[in-house]
């Protein structure tokens, strides 16, 4: 199984942390020893003091595809996910001083949580799904699909340029704004369309 992610796909997001636009989608990958486990909490790394939440739109891919038409890459996956790509905010701004690659504050073990899945069935159009993070019952992150910059079915078409798709491969979509912070006793909570798809405790 791979993790694809893709960085800075909402504008609000973007200029949050004061980053440049991108001209095409950023990727970056996660191995599988960074999914956290069910049912187990997230644990602060002990190299970063400043652990951001990222709450994203997940597709899990469910058939073979390379060089995938954007016409086409519907036929890929059927369910919709949500989960967190946890970054360590001030290791990452060290290596992008040094212009290093993120996968140390990125790809550490337990920085994917992918939570629970919908049918795409669920949706009128995956180009209009609301979801949310919630920490100590408190919103903190609110996000729509139709924000995008690019939508689910142009980030399969363009990460197929470059990976074979598998079955079981994951898409991390991209985070709205609202990162900040996570702290130990931290309750971190997903909805899409006030649907709970996972629970998280902060240790």
């Amino acid at each position: 199984m791979k993790i694809i992610c893709i960085g800075r796909n909402y504008t609000k997001h973007i200029e949050e942390l004061q980053n440049e636009r991108p001209d095409e989608p950023v990727v970056f990958l996660k191995p599988d020893s960074a999914v956290l486990l069910k049912q187990h909490p997230f644990v602060i790394p002990e190299f970063s003091d400043d652990i951001h939440h990222e709450v994203e739109i997940l597709v899990r891919i469910n058939k073979v595809g390379k060089y995938i038409d954007a016409k086409f890459a519907s036929n890929y996956y059927d369910e919709i996910g949500l989960g967190i790509d946890f970054t360590a905010r001030d290791l990452q701004a060290k290596l992008k001083e040094k212009g290093l690659p993120w996968e140390k504050a990125k790809a550490f073990d337990g920085s994917a949580v992918i939570g629970s899945f919908l049918s795409k069935k669920d949706f009128s159009s995956t180009e209009n799904i609301n979801f949310e993070l919630r920490n100590n019952g408190n919103i903190v992150q609110k996000g729509n699909t139709s924000h995008m910059l690019w939508k689910i079915d142009e980030l399969i078409s363009y990460v197929s340029q470059f990976f074979t798709l598998k079955i079981g491969d994951i898409i991390f979509t991209g985070t709205p704004q609202g990162v900040a912070k996570v702290k130990a006793n931290d309750i971190l909570e997903g909805f899409i369309e006030e649907q709970k798809l996972f629970r998280i405790q902060v240790k």
